[in-house]
Parts: structure tokens; C-alpha cells; sequence
């Protein structure tokens, strides 16, 4: 009887390095505030990643599409049946997240004898009121696998693991002030955080695969460099076989719909200058 909380313990630690591993591939995703609203941006090879949830909700995760797919669908239900039976403005990402997507995803994580959700999910709520000076009222929320969720404002990135994540938000801290920035000059530190966070993962991926190889203990990657040129060249590589995936959350937007997906001749124009090769 009394193993029997040491075996759930072993458990679940065994299952935090299972889905570790399930997420080294993954593509990490940025979302920020500009100036019009909040940018989501990732890259995939062809599966889509962002979702519109509600009026001026996105969603964008990393995963097995299938749980995405599922706890999407869950969301939406939810927040069509919170609009229809209360009112649009009662549906918050807050809400959604609190009572919704963390109870379902920890529940699922917990429970040793069923499967986990392979998935890491964030929210973004846009804010139809005046901003603070140079702050942006709008909300970020992201899930882990295991339903453990953060709150934020003005940034959020998801990434395969806790080390990779705070370096691509380190580089958005340090990054010009994005909340009153332009669409391109948003585009542009999305991508480019996009590629520091790609790179980073490649990097920890090899130093992992090496320690095993060797016998070694997992060791934390170092950061991953933040030269520009390294990041232009590792985006050119990537994205050969990759797509980029962007959408809007547009604050003057006519309509309760906020979302847009960026068009494939907008992204080509956004993404040229750092996907076509030097002369």
C-alpha cells in the first residue's frame, strides 16, 4: 500500500520524459502584440496550427494534430455556448483556459493508466480597449502538457522545452517595441524569434542525441546564437520543406470576427527578404 504513491510519482516521471521527447521536432510558435493587434506565428509542413476560436480568441499549438484537433474542438463548443448563452464579451481565452482546456489536459496527464494529450497550447485574447501608453492590453494564456498554465501580456512563445521557451523570450524582451510596430516590422521579430527558437531546438536535439550516444547524463543546451546571419541562414534551410503559418487578430477589424489568416501572396511578400538567396 505504501508503493503505491511512489509508483504514480515514477509514473508521471516517466511520462514528462516520454512527452519531452514527443516535442523535439515540434515547431515552436510566437505570438505578440503590434500595433493593429496581435500577430500568431509558426511554421508547419502542412497541418495547420493556428485556429480561430471565438470572435477575438486564436489559438496555436504544438503536437500530435489529433489532440489538437480534439481539444479544439472542445473550446469552440464551449465558447459558442458561453456567447449564446450569456454574451460575446463573457467569452474570454481566461475563461476558457481556467475552466476548459487546464482541467482537461492535467486530468488527462494524470491519469497514468490513459493517454496524455500530446500538446502545448496558447491562446490569444485581443483587447478591444484603449491601450496603456505603450502597453498592450491584450492577454496571452499557454498550457503545458501537463495543465500547468501562464498568464502574460504583450508575448507568448510555446517550445519544446522550458530552456528553448526562455530564450526566445529573452529575445522578444530585447527586441524594439514590438506593441507599436507595424504588420512587417511585427513579421519580422515573430520570424526571427521563430528561428532562434528552431535553432535552439536543433541544437538541444543533437547535444541530447550525442549524451546518449556517450553514456552521459542529459545536459541544459547552451542558447542558441542570436546572430542575425545564423538566423536568416537557419530560416532559408528550414523553411525549404516547411510553410509558414500567420494570422491576425485585427483591432479596427469591421465585424465581431477579429481573425484573419495572412494570404500566401502576403506571406511571400512579408517573408522574401529572408527566404530568397543573396545575389
Amino acid at each position: 500500500m505504501y508503493e503505491e504513491p511512489y509508483r504514480w510519482i515514477e509514473a508521471v516521471g516517466n511520462r514528462r520524459r516520454y512527452l519531452d521527447e514527443q516535442f523535439r521536432q515540434g515547431s515552436p510558435v510566437v505570438a505578440l502584440s503590434y500595433a493593429d493587434g496581435v500577430l500568431l506565428l509558426t511554421a508547419s509542413r502542412g497541418t495547420p496550427k493556428l485556429y480561430e476560436i471565438y470572435d477575438r480568441i486564436g489559438l496555436a499549438g504544438m503536437g500530435h494534430p489529433a489532440d489538437l484537433e480534439k481539444l479544439r474542438f472542445s473550446l469552440l463548443e464551449m465558447a459558442h455556448l458561453e456567447g449564446f448563452n450569456r454574451s460575446p464579451s463573457d467569452v474570454t481565452a481566461a475563461r476558457l483556459m481556467k475552466y476548459a482546456l487546464a482541467p482537461a489536459i492535467k486530468q488527462a496527464f494524470e491519469e497514468i493508466y490513459k493517454a496524455p494529450h500530446i500538446v502545448k497550447i496558447l491562446l490569444a485574447d485581443l483587447s478591444l480597449r484603449p491601450r496603456r501608453e505603450a502597453q498592450s492590453n491584450d492577454s496571452f494564456l499557454t498550457i503545458d502538457y501537463d495543465g500547468s498554465f501562464e498568464e502574460t501580456n504583450e508575448c507568448a512563445v510555446l517550445a519544446a522545452t522550458p530552456a528553448v521557451r526562455a530564450e526566445m523570450a529573452l529575445y522578444l524582451k530585447e527586441a524594439p517595441a514590438f506593441t507599436s510596430a507595424s504588420l512587417g516590422e511585427a513579421f519580422e521579430i515573430a520570424l526571427r524569434t521563430w528561428a532562434l527558437g528552431s535553432l535552439a531546438q536543433a541544437s538541444e536535439s543533437q547535444d541530447v542525441e550525442h549524451d546518449d550516444k556517450e553514456g552521459k547524463s542529459k545536459t541544459e543546451a547552451p542558447p542558441a546564437p542570436k546572430h542575425e546571419t545564423k538566423l536568416i541562414a537557419h530560416l532559408r534551410e528550414t523553411l525549404s520543406d516547411k510553410t509558414i503559418e500567420c494570422a491576425l487578430l485585427e483591432r479596427h477589424a469591421s465585424g465581431s470576427s477579429k481573425y484573419r489568416p495572412l494570404k500566401k501572396e502576403e506571406l511571400s511578400r512579408l517573408a522574401a527578404p529572408y527566404l530568397s538567396q543573396p545575389a
